[in-house]
């Protein structure tokens, strides 16, 4: 029954029948991902590269459609007993992935049972550290990872009498940029941001090494507790909120809704993923500059690493896979680490390396001398060895949470709350998300 699905299943995907003869001799490896358009193509390309390297496996790209669709219908294949080998899930699905027990087969096991060595510590600190359990070992291959960074028109600093090269590395040079920003009508809006709760709350937890929940996050259990209303985020959230009072901030939305502010010459200075460097260099009628987030200083002398955004890939299991089936996903997955791989990848896309060599030649290449900016977030996800605090998440109903955050925050900068009243109200309603979800997935 299950082998006529699997032949049934191949056949809408349109592989005629004496290419599957043909090929019968290789090891099929299905991979479900959730990359569209352009990015679509280069996961093609990725995937044709690991193929035509080797003549035992071929790996089958589908589009799966959102990263939400991909997972959770990998999830429902797994219940159906037809479940695709990989699938590609985004990074606040990781602790919803992790709950799915035995239908998932951790990337440690899957290279110790296959006899394919890979160093965790061949990745970039912040990459690894999101994708590991406490005792360091990777339950997911990264993929494609990003972070949050400094967006900064250069001409807008200049027209206000900013220094364009010694560019600001804290919050209160952040608003002291944003008042010479005003002052000087130098842009619209001197300061917005994207993705409010990723940057705000979720960065500057790592960044300043301050739990974001108990228990490292979620990644020591189910049983974590939100931790909102910390001395930071009160902090961080009467920032803003002066700063929008005072006519220097705008909110321009939910997740990636304020991007536009800045590509259209609008900002001045946002925040915003690192894999917007393509759409910036493309659409951008300004010179720009990309640095790290910036940091209270008078919270931590030296920022920990940030947290990166992105997906990974997770192994699926099935009663009737063989050990040639998961040996044919480890090698590709060693083939996406390759040095060279990984440095095609980061080029080509625009999200950082996963490797700490594809890294480093890159820079021996000179590709961040041509190109300015283009290692922010991997400078930003590398500078430190992660703690239990910037680590990353490992929190049930992540996106529901962000979702519970942001409606607090719209409803303290619309002048119905305080940021402390906005914390208090997010940190219930989103304990309320956890013991939902705990109740669900307790054993």
């Amino acid at each position: 029954m299950h082998r006529r699905s699997l032949l049934a299943g191949a056949a809408a995907l349109g592989f005629a029948a004496p290419a599957a003869v043909r090929a019968q001799a290789r090891t099929e490896i299905q991979f479900w991902h959730a990359m569209p358009g352009v990015l679509g193509e280069i996961v093609a390309e990725q995937v044709k590269r690991f193929n035509d390297s080797q003549a035992s496996v071929t790996v089958v790209p589908s589009f799966k459609g959102s990263y939400t669709d991909a997972m959770t219908g990998a999830i429902a294949a797994w219940r159906a007993g037809n479940p695709p080998h990989i699938v590609q899930v985004f990074e606040v699905g990781t602790a919803t992935m992790m709950s799915a027990g035995p239908a998932i087969r951790p990337v440690h096991e899957l290279l110790a049972q296959s006899g394919v060595a890979l160093d965790p510590k061949r990745y970039l600190a912040g990459v690894r550290g999101y994708y590991s359990d406490t005792q360091g070992r990777l339950i997911s291959m990264p993929h494609n990872s990003s972070s949050a960074i400094m967006w900064i028109n250069l001409d807008a600093f200049e027209k206000a009498g900013l220094s364009t090269t010694d560019l600001p590395k804290t919050w209160k040079q952040i608003r002291a940029a944003a008042e010479k920003i005003k002052a000087a009508n130098a842009a619209p809006v001197a300061v917005t941001t994207s993705w409010p709760t990723w940057v705000m709350f979720e960065q500057m937890a790592a960044m300043h090494d301050v739990p974001f929940a108990t228990l490292s996050n979620g990644f020591e259990g189910l049983g974590a507790e939100l931790r909102l209303t910390s001395p930071l985020f009160v902090k961080q959230v009467e920032y803003l909120l002066a700063l929008q009072k005072d006519g220097m901030f705008r909110y321009g939305g939910r997740d990636n809704a304020a991007d536009g502010l800045f590509v259209s010459g609008e900002a001045a200075v946002s925040f915003m993923s690192s894999s917007l460097r393509a759409r910036v260099g493309k659409e951008a009628k300004f010179k720009w500059a990309s640095v790290p987030l910036p940091y209270h200083d008078d919270v931590i002398a030296t920022p920990k690493n940030g947290v990166l955004g992105g997906a990974s890939l997770w192994t699926l299991t099935s009663k009737t896979r063989t050990p040639a089936e998961y040996k044919g996903v480890a090698e590709f997955f060693r083939s996406i680490s390759d040095v060279d791989q990984d440095l095609w990848w980061h080029k080509a896309t625009g999200y950082v390396p996963i490797t700490l060599a594809a890294y480093e030649k890159a820079k021996a290449e000179g590709y961040y001398t041509q190109n300015p900016g283009a290692d922010a977030a991997i400078l930003q996800l590398s500078r430190a060895e992660p703690t239990p605090n910037s680590a990353g998440f490992r929190l049930g109903g992540m996106v529901e949470i962000r979702n519970i955050i942001q409606e607090e925050l719209e409803k303290a900068l619309q002048g119905q709350q305080g940021a402390t009243a906005a914390l208090e109200s997010a940190n219930r309603r989103g304990n309320v998300v956890l013991r939902n979800f705990e109740r669900a997935n307790k054993a």
